[in-house]
């Protein structure tokens, strides 16, 4: 990309702190200077991609703090305590965390007090060697435009003792909340999420906007967790894309289809594939809640399904980490 980084633009001219960045295996730049960061990242994408090519700058942040709009911290205990984080660097230790700088502020907030609720309502953490334990994850999805939040509580095994209070008592100290699914996991998994739901309060999703459009999203749905740097990198898509409203294009690991539905504004056709199905519902729902019939969805594997597709002007490829 050919924009650098603009320092101006970097509101956190005092860089804040992590007490425990050492330990956590959340982010490895947070007590570097931004400008740092940024410069280390765009060194080594340098390095892998100079046989092919060079990048000549990153587009940055104003402010690279609190972006995070999905938030998930493991529960676990510690000298007796209940404690709430993520995993320790090449570890399954839990590190404590609090006001985590990167998580959106009120889904932090949210963590912290579930974790009190736990010891008044005599909530066990689950514990992974025993696999005894009630609680094993919180996840939390902000709305960052709708200002909608879902809490998602991964429990053990489906009975929930004092269900109904303890609704009452998170949504007394948090009315914000607009919905709360419980999700069952009660396999021996590195898996945050099981495969059942139970709908405990609200419909069960929230819906945001992002890049004037509206998205359904799910427990599981997969959603860019950044959504001020989303609509720079779309944004660079479409430009790179040069569409014309003549083209078929191509989205491989559509998700939920966000980038589909922001290119079916420019395109002819855009065909999505998804290996999810649960995201290739959410898919179609958004196409449909935004009026828009030149999107057509697929479940299956990209690589299998794009033979069967009508031939591309432009592919648009956004594959999990390890694709």
């Amino acid at each position: 990309m050919a924009e650098g980084i603009n320092k101006r633009n970097i509101k956190a001219s005092k860089e804040l702190k992590c007490a425990v960045a050492k330990k956590c295996g959340g982010c490895d730049y947070i007590n570097s200077s931004y400008e740092k960061h940024v410069k280390e990242k765009l060194d080594k994408a340098n390095s892998l991609i100079k046989k092919y090519g060079k990048f000549d700058g990153i587009v940055s942040m104003s402010n690279p703090y609190h972006y995070r709009n999905k938030v998930s911290a493991v529960f676990s205990f510690e000298n007796k305590k209940i404690i709430a984080g993520t995993y320790e660097k090449n570890s399954h230790r839990v590190v404590d965390t609090k006001n985590c700088l990167i998580e959106d502020e009120k889904a932090s907030s949210i963590i912290q007090t579930i974790k009190k609720m736990c010891v008044s309502f005599k909530i066990k953490a689950y514990d992974e060697d025993s696999g005894y334990g009630f609680l094993r994850h919180v996840l939390i999805r902000v709305g960052k435009k709708s200002g909608q939040i879902m809490v998602v509580l991964v429990t053990s095994n489906v009975i929930f003792p004092n269900k109904n209070a303890f609704i009452k008592v998170l949504r007394g100290e948090h009315p914000e909340i607009t919905t709360i699914v419980q999700n069952i996991n009660n396999k021996n998994t590195s898996m945050v999420l099981g495969d059942r739901e139970i709908v405990m309060y609200g419909k069960g999703y929230i819906t945001d906007e992002l890049c004037g459009l509206t998205f359904k999203i799910s427990p599981k749905s997969f959603y860019q967790v950044n959504p001020a740097q989303t609509m720079k990198l779309y944004g660079k898509a479409l430009e790179f894309a040069g569409l014309t409203g003549e083209e078929v294009v191509w989205d491989l690991y559509c998700g939920i289809g966000t980038i589909s539905l922001f290119l079916a504004k420019k395109a002819k056709e855009v065909y999505g594939v998804e290996i999810v199905e649960a995201a290739v519902v959410n898919a179609r729902e958004n196409a449909k809640l935004n009026g828009m019939s030149n999107v057509h969805f697929t479940v299956g594997k990209a690589e299998d399904e794009a033979k069967k597709l009508p031939k591309p002007d432009v592919i648009v490829v956004d594959p999990p980490r390890k694709g």
